[in-house]
């Protein structure tokens, strides 16, 4: 496992527990971090593994459904066949918090709702998965280095997630299980940084995957991105859309065996450079 993995699970155990909610929450990416020292070795000798945490608040929905979302996640979870790390929920709580984990690759996760109007009950339901220990590969980005994020760098990573959140609310179709190449990363050329998120959806018909498209280029237009189609390996054209503000650029791209492949690349600006 490296840095990458680890977020790509991460990104699939909250769509998992979120793709099928009702009312449907807006994600909101409050980062990916690394935690403090792992537990140590058996051996006793130095760990210099490395461990992350994701974590989205899911907002967007009255205060007062945010106990049925924290449910709701528990139920998927359950239905994957993930594990209570303790006791289930108290779900006479008004804000009730639930903590699984995943099996066999033991990635924990919490369900909580914090609390916003206790008078009235209403609360901000949240996901936060925790990857295990892993060692950095040679030459993998899970280094010390990695820790050293910048305002600018954790600007760009929300922004890139934000614009992929809604790209996957205009899509309106099921998350598919991570692959090779989602989730974030950063890559350096000439001309800058930039925050690179990647994601795919289930396979969808050619006629589904259509739909699917026309849903997500109405969404762009609505939203101030210049939109083009391009040709792809599917029957479907893709969409390459811009966005005029930051300057992200969106691809949503069927592939041959019916997914659709969603991409979102955005700039690193410097903090002073950037607009308010």
């Amino acid at each position: 496992m490296d840095e990458q993995r680890a977020s790509a699970r991460a990104e699939e155990i909250v769509h998992q527990a979120v793709e099928g909610m009702s009312p449907r929450p807006t994600l909101k990416r409050t980062g990916l971090r690394p935690l403090g020292a792992c537990v140590a070795r058996d051996d006793g000798g130095p760990d210099d593994r490395v461990q992350y945490r994701l974590t989205y608040q899911l907002t967007g929905v009255p205060g007062s459904d945010a106990k049925a979302l924290v449910r709701q996640a528990r139920d998927a979870w359950v239905k994957l066949g993930y594990k209570f790390q303790s006791e289930d929920g108290d779900w006479s709580d008004p804000f009730p918090s639930v903590s699984m984990r995943t099996e066999p690759d033991d990635f924990w996760m919490t369900a909580l709702t914090g609390v916003v109007n206790r008078a009235k009950g209403e609360g901000l339901a949240a996901i936060s998965v925790t990857s295990p220990c892993f060692a950095p590969r040679e030459g993998s980005t899970a280094d010390s280095t990695a820790f050293d994020r910048t305002q600018a760098d954790e600007r760009a990573e929300q922004l890139a997630v934000a614009h992929s959140s809604r790209i996957y609310d205009a899509l309106h179709v099921r998350h598919a299980p991570a692959q090779e190449g989602d989730g974030i990363s950063v890559y350096r050329d000439a001309e800058g940084t930039y925050v690179h998120h990647a994601w795919s959806a289930q396979p969808l018909s050619e006629e589904e995957t259509a739909r699917a498209l026309a849903r997500v280029r109405t969404y762009f237009e609505s939203a101030g991105w210049t939109v083009r189609h391009v040709l792809a390996e599917a029957g479907v054209p893709a969409l390459v859309a811009r966005h005029a503000r930051d300057e992200s650029v969106a691809q949503v791209a069927p592939s041959t065996t019916g997914a659709v492949r969603v991409a979102v690349t955005t700039p690193v600006v410097p903090v002073e450079s950037a607009s308010v």
